[in-house]
Protein backbone atom coordinates (compact mmCIF):
# COMPACT_ATOMS: atom_id res chain seq x y z
CA UNK A 1 0.00 0.00 0.00
CA UNK A 2 1.61 3.70 -0.76
CA UNK A 3 0.72 6.02 1.72
CA UNK A 4 1.75 9.49 2.08
CA UNK A 5 2.36 11.75 4.50
CA UNK A 6 1.36 14.97 3.61
CA UNK A 7 4.28 17.40 3.46
CA UNK A 8 6.56 14.63 3.81
CA UNK A 9 6.21 12.22 0.75
CA UNK A 10 5.07 8.60 0.16
CA UNK A 11 6.11 5.09 1.36
CA UNK A 12 4.97 1.88 0.38
CA UNK A 13 3.80 -0.06 3.26
CA UNK A 14 2.99 -4.06 3.61
CA UNK A 15 -0.45 -5.03 4.22
CA UNK A 16 0.65 -6.59 7.40
CA UNK A 17 0.95 -3.94 9.37
CA UNK A 18 -2.39 -2.27 8.88
CA UNK A 19 -3.76 -4.05 11.96
CA UNK A 20 -1.13 -1.99 14.33
CA UNK A 21 -1.84 1.29 12.33
CA UNK A 22 -5.94 -0.16 13.00
CA UNK A 23 -5.49 0.24 16.68
CA UNK A 24 -3.58 3.50 16.77
CA UNK A 25 -6.46 4.73 14.56
CA UNK A 26 -8.93 4.02 16.70
CA UNK A 27 -7.30 5.87 19.79
CA UNK A 28 -6.84 9.14 17.33
CA UNK A 29 -10.19 8.27 16.85
CA UNK A 30 -11.32 8.27 20.44
CA UNK A 31 -9.25 11.15 21.22
CA UNK A 32 -10.68 13.29 18.62
CA UNK A 33 -14.15 12.06 19.99
CA UNK A 34 -13.73 13.21 23.56
CA UNK A 35 -11.66 16.93 22.00
CA UNK A 36 -8.66 15.46 23.92
CA UNK A 37 -5.84 17.49 22.07
CA UNK A 38 -2.82 16.41 24.46
CA UNK A 39 -3.74 12.63 23.54
CA UNK A 40 -4.83 13.57 20.10
CA UNK A 41 -1.07 15.05 19.41
CA UNK A 42 0.78 12.24 21.03
CA UNK A 43 -1.00 9.55 19.43
CA UNK A 44 -0.91 11.32 16.15
CA UNK A 45 3.05 11.58 16.05
CA UNK A 46 2.91 7.70 17.25
CA UNK A 47 0.92 6.67 13.98
CA UNK A 48 3.25 8.46 11.71
CA UNK A 49 6.19 7.37 13.45
CA UNK A 50 4.84 3.73 12.83
CA UNK A 51 4.52 4.19 9.52
CA UNK A 52 7.75 5.92 8.82
CA UNK A 53 9.01 2.96 10.36
CA UNK A 54 7.66 0.37 9.11
CA UNK A 55 7.19 1.72 5.36
CA UNK A 56 9.90 2.17 2.76
CA UNK A 57 10.52 5.57 1.38
CA UNK A 58 9.57 5.90 -2.10
CA UNK A 59 12.07 7.98 -3.61
CA UNK A 60 11.09 11.99 -4.26
CA UNK A 61 10.24 11.64 -8.38
CA UNK A 62 8.08 9.04 -7.79
CA UNK A 63 4.31 9.50 -8.31
CA UNK A 64 2.58 6.35 -7.82
CA UNK A 65 -0.96 7.49 -6.62
CA UNK A 66 -1.45 7.04 -2.52
CA UNK A 67 -4.21 4.62 -1.12
CA UNK A 68 -4.30 6.32 1.97
CA UNK A 69 -3.27 10.00 2.69
CA UNK A 70 -2.38 10.88 6.61
CA UNK A 71 -1.77 14.35 7.48
CA UNK A 72 1.10 15.99 8.76
CA UNK A 73 2.30 15.79 12.81
CA UNK A 74 1.83 19.45 12.54
CA UNK A 75 -2.08 19.09 12.05
CA UNK A 76 -4.96 20.37 13.94
CA UNK A 77 -7.25 18.02 15.30
CA UNK A 78 -10.48 19.53 13.43
CA UNK A 79 -8.25 19.42 10.84
CA UNK A 80 -7.49 15.86 10.59
CA UNK A 81 -11.32 15.58 11.72
CA UNK A 82 -12.37 16.83 8.05
CA UNK A 83 -10.11 14.06 6.79
CA UNK A 84 -11.68 10.98 8.21
CA UNK A 85 -13.73 8.70 6.90
CA UNK A 86 -16.67 6.53 8.15
CA UNK A 87 -13.53 4.39 9.56
CA UNK A 88 -11.11 6.57 10.25
CA UNK A 89 -8.21 7.43 8.62
CA UNK A 90 -7.02 4.05 7.43
CA UNK A 91 -9.46 1.61 6.37
CA UNK A 92 -10.45 -1.74 8.15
Amino acid sequence: MIVRIMGEGQLNLADSHLPRLNELDNELLAAIEKHDEPAFHATLRVLLDAVRELGETLPDDSLEPSELILPSSEASLEEVKAMLHDDGLIPG
